[in-house]
């Protein structure tokens, strides 16, 4: 086990880039003085879900996140990390520490007969609070889980890849990706499917989902048995469409999106410079064409769904800051890792945004749902009091009866200065804050970190923090433990892989290889073209060469398929300049 050395610490101040531009305190450890935890540490990992690298305040945002900050200005920012472009492969990829195909989860919920797709966590990987059960941690979760198909079971057997089947001791939280912040589908205490709105042990004077996260969560930091360590993992569905957002919380971001699409962001490009999450030298802020937000009448009602996301952003990081309060009073935040990262970037799917939507009815029109009634659909048919739920141009979002995303034009905003979006896996799909924060085991807090990493890591970190061992029969850990960051360090040099929907990249040091389905190759050195608006790849045909053909390695070793086995080459047709090189 690894021994404490203990130190004086001498407390300086820090600028550090939030919206405010105030001062955070931050403890800076003498020089030549390692800080090694007395105990396994606590590990807590914190996903969001689709949001963009330019999100978070410490990231360049004008979105609040006081709670982020101050955890990024005591602890580490990565700016070179990444996910894998999607909701579900990313939380399999994140809890197993191999790759997507690798889990049985290469795409969706939907099972396409092959090993690598079958939309179920397979056998043969486990989960962090498997691996670190037999350790003697303890292990909860509260969130999105979305690692299988079975959300509506029809017997306990079915629900053989539910959390407490996988590793968990408690759970509270939603089996499926997506729902109303106000009635969620797939709601689930312990092993039971339940209604928020008929749930004995948790009473809120409103219930918001995000709320209900961060309060569970912090009642199982409170209520742990602190002989033993624990493993906590808070999966939000904050930022995910619906925009769903409390009315205070979105009076407080009321006209802050007036200026535009563009003005806000140039004014997070900038920002992000100060910050050092980005250098200029390797980014560049292409035009944001017009077609891709609204204009005239329906300004306004994008503006609205812009500032609902920040309300639901703003929320979260109160929700986190909660968590932390637990820590805290508990007297573990010392010794607890607690890792901020999210799980795809932002998102232009156009959910809800086709045609225009009805007004709301002065008065329900569809008798009122009972307490104890399930919710049974992702896009509920109504609300608990009886109003249909609406979508389309024109439906303001924040309340419960709307479902409504926030579009191309705002998801290129969150991904600023990067290029495309979720489902990709250009840097605007993959790239993602990641913040670590371990006041007993962090050397040199306050900090940046430049090395390339992935979340296969988390889960090679999580074993090697906890003295733990990996089963040998099972499929071998992909990812490499963080620790030689946390003690100044850098970590070895290796390559990174992603498909997604046959969206395909490789990245080899400060090169990257990455393509669109049915696209060709694309060549970018990431240290003079992280937006990958440079396609370098003729003049370098046998760097070309040689990572494709690592790529091709990676994919028959890991389960990937081709793309076209499932969506067939389009006919051929003369091809549109894409807007985003």
């Amino acid at each position: 086990m690894r021994q404490r050395m203990l130190c004086r610490t001498k407390p300086t101040v820090n600028t550090f880039c939030n919206l405010g531009g105030m001062l955070l305190m931050v403890t800076v450890f003498g020089p030549g003085l390692p800080l090694w935890a007395a105990e396994r540490p606590n590990i807590v990992i914190i996903l969001s879900d689709d949001m963009g690298y330019s999100d978070i305040g410490c990231y360049g945002s004008e979105i609040r996140t006081p709670t982020l900050d101050h955890l990024a200005a005591n602890g580490i920012r990565f700016t070179q990390f990444y996910n894998t472009g999607r909701c579900c492969p990313t939380r399999a990829s994140l809890l197993t520490g191999l790759y997507p195909h690798q889990t049985g989860i290469g795409h969706m919920m939907n099972n396409r007969g092959l090993p690598g797709y079958r939309g179920d966590l397979n056998d043969r990987c486990l989960t962090i609070a498997e691996a670190l059960r037999p350790a003697g941690y303890k292990n909860y979760m509260a969130g999105k889980w979305h690692l299988t198909k079975q959300t509506a079971p029809k017997n306990e057997s079915e629900k053989y890849n539910w959390p407490l089947q996988r590793g968990f001791d408690r759970f509270y939280g939603t089996i499926h990706g997506a729902g109303s912040f106000f009635d969620p589908f797939s709601l689930v205490r312990g092993n039971t499917l339940i209604s928020p709105y008929a749930d004995e042990q948790y009473q809120p004077e409103r219930y918001y989902y995000t709320d209900a996260i961060a309060d569970h969560a912090a009642r199982f930091v409170r209520e742990h048995n602190a002989d033993s360590p624990f493993f906590l993992y808070v999966a939000f569905t904050a930022a995910h469409w619906p925009m769903h957002a409390l009315p205070a919380d979105m009076e407080q971001t009321r006209g802050r999106y007036a200026a535009g699409y563009a003005a806000v962001r140039n004014a997070r490009y900038q920002r992000m410079l100060a910050c050092g999450v980005i250098d200029k030298a390797a980014t560049t802020l292409w035009p944001l064409e017009d077609a891709w937000g609204e204009q005239g009448a329906s300004w306004h009602w994008d503006e609205r769904n812009m500032e609902v996301y920040a309300a639901m952003v703003e929320s979260m990081d109160r929700g986190i800051g909660r968590i932390v309060t637990a820590l805290t009073a508990t007297d573990q935040l010392n010794n607890t890792l607690i890792c901020y990262l999210q799980d795809n970037g932002g998102c232009a799917e156009t959910m809800g945004r086709r045609l225009t939507g009805p007004a709301r009815s002065e008065a329900p029109s569809l008798p009122p749902m009972a307490d104890s009634a399930l919710q049974t659909d992702m896009i509920p048919k109504q609300t608990r009091d009886g109003y249909p739920v609406r979508q389309g141009k024109g439906v303001m979002a924040g309340p419960a009866d709307t479902f409504i995303g926030y579009g191309k034009a705002w998801a290129t905003v969150s991904n600023t200065p990067f290029r495309r979006y979720k489902h990709w896996v250009h840097e605007g799909g993959i790239a993602t804050p990641l913040i670590t924060h371990w006041p007993a085991g962090i050397m040199k807090p306050g900090r940046t970190e430049s090395t390339p990493g992935q979340l296969i890591d988390l889960m090679a970190t999580a074993v090697d923090l906890s003295n733990g061992t990996y089963p040998a029969e099972k499929t071998p850990l992909e990812g490499v433990t963080l620790q030689p960051v946390f003690q100044g360090n850098s970590l070895r040099p290796r390559k990174l892989y992603w498909e997604h929907e046959g969206n395909r990249a490789i990245r080899d040091g400060n090169w990257k290889l990455v393509a669109g389905f049915n696209e060709p190759w694309s060549l970018h050195d990431i240290s003079t073209d992280r937006s990958e608006q440079h396609d370098l790849s003729s003049l370098h045909p046998e760097r070309v060469k040689a990572l494709a053909a690592a790529w091709d390695a990676y994919a028959a070793r890991t389960q990937v398929v081709d793309w076209r086995t499932f969506k067939p080459r389009p006919k051929a047709r003369r091809p549109k300049a894409d807007p985003t090189r």
